[in-house]
């Protein structure tokens, strides 16, 4: 494992905590950047332990992912990411880290939802913070309760995709006997919403490389498109629901060409529209999860310590579906 740096007692910059006692406590060991840039801006730090206010929940960390959401912050791209996070270094988050499951070790005085000892997954939203030991959630928050059937890693890598996929479906207007195409269909939203287009009943078409075509079948495509060998566009007309799952900054087609695949009445949506996560959709992918309905497909898993790794790979962009942070106890660093 790479060496730890100890942070000073009051080096490490929090500015959303306004507990005196923040840098006086326990500390942990995390995956900090100080800078923007490759997958090499990563330092394993010692930093301070975070202390959960009222109506937070602290988790000991066990699997955390690098999504999208992860990777544009640690590069500031797109450039809205410095306004977010400081305009020429990282200030407001020094931690990434998107997704999370792990176990309760603390709750505060005003929690209700969550007890001492559950396990949890879901995501910190834009606070991130889980490329590290220890996190704080808000109770309300984007969290439900791990199935026992689940391990943590899979878990850990459905709330990005999975959330994404589910509401933008719906936002589709998806229902049994659709024509539906999903565009990138080996990333993360794209391996979710091809499995629940087809729990919805809709027929699927998927669109992947050559090397997944054989794999978005078994997750329940009926029909998979090499997107390297045939144009997609020269099927128009065919569709009652497109899903997007690349969106305009890495798709090779314009918002044009996919409504020239559309049907009567079809409707287009992309992994870039807005939509409002609600905990109770998480909960119902887990139960889709639990019940052998929807599985969370992961292509590497990497130690926090490798977190450097995992980016590198992950910057190639031929990832298939997620890629996991294993993050191991204390005791065993």
């Amino acid at each position: 494992a790479p060496a730890v740096s100890s942070a000073a007692a009051c080096d490490w910059t929090a500015p959303d905590r306004d507990d005196p006692n923040w840098c006086k406590g326990a500390h942990m060991k995390a995956m900090t950047y100080a800078r923007y840039g490759p997958p090499d801006v990563f330092e394993l730090r010692e930093v301070p332990k975070p202390i959960p206010r009222a109506d937070e929940i602290l988790v000991k960390v066990r699997a955390g992912t690098v999504t999208a959401a992860d990777w544009r912050m640690r590069k500031a791209d797109p450039f809205a990411a410095r306004i977010f996070n400081g305009l020429l270094r990282p200030r407001h988050v020094r931690i990434l880290g998107f997704e999370v499951a792990g176990q309760i070790e603390a709750v505060g005085k005003g929690v209700t939802k969550f007890r001492k000892g559950d396990s949890v997954f879901g995501h910190n939203d834009f606070r991130f913070g889980a490329y590290a030991e220890y996190v704080c959630l808000r109770q309300g928050g984007m969290l439900a309760v791990k199935p026992t059937s689940l391990s943590f890693e899979e878990c850990a890598a459905v709330s990005f995709g999975g959330l994404a996929a589910l509401n933008h479906l719906r936002k589709g207007g998806i229902r049994a006997g659709h024509k539906v195409l999903i565009y990138g269909a080996s990333g993360s939203a794209g391996t979710y919403a091809v499995q629940l287009a087809k729990h919805f009943g809709a027929e699927v078409t998927a669109v992947c490389s050559t090397a997944n075509l054989d794999w978005v079948r078994a997750l329940g495509a009926a029909r998979a498109i090499d997107y390297t060998v045939q144009d997609v566009r020269a099927e128009p007309g065919r569709y009652d629901l497109i899903y997007d799952a690349v969106g305009r900054m890495i798709s090779a087609l314009s918002a044009r060409d996919f409504a020239k695949m559309l049907g009567p009445g079809g409707v287009f949506v992309s992994v870039e529209m807005n939509r409002k996560d609600k905990p109770e959709d998480l909960a119902y992918l887990a139960q889709l999860m639990d019940g052998g309905h929807l599985k969370a497909v992961i292509d590497r898993q990497y130690p926090l310590e490798e977190l450097a790794e995992a980016h590198r790979y992950v910057d190639k962009g031929h990832k298939k579906g997620n890629v996991v942070i294993a993050v191991r106890a204390s005791d065993s660093w």
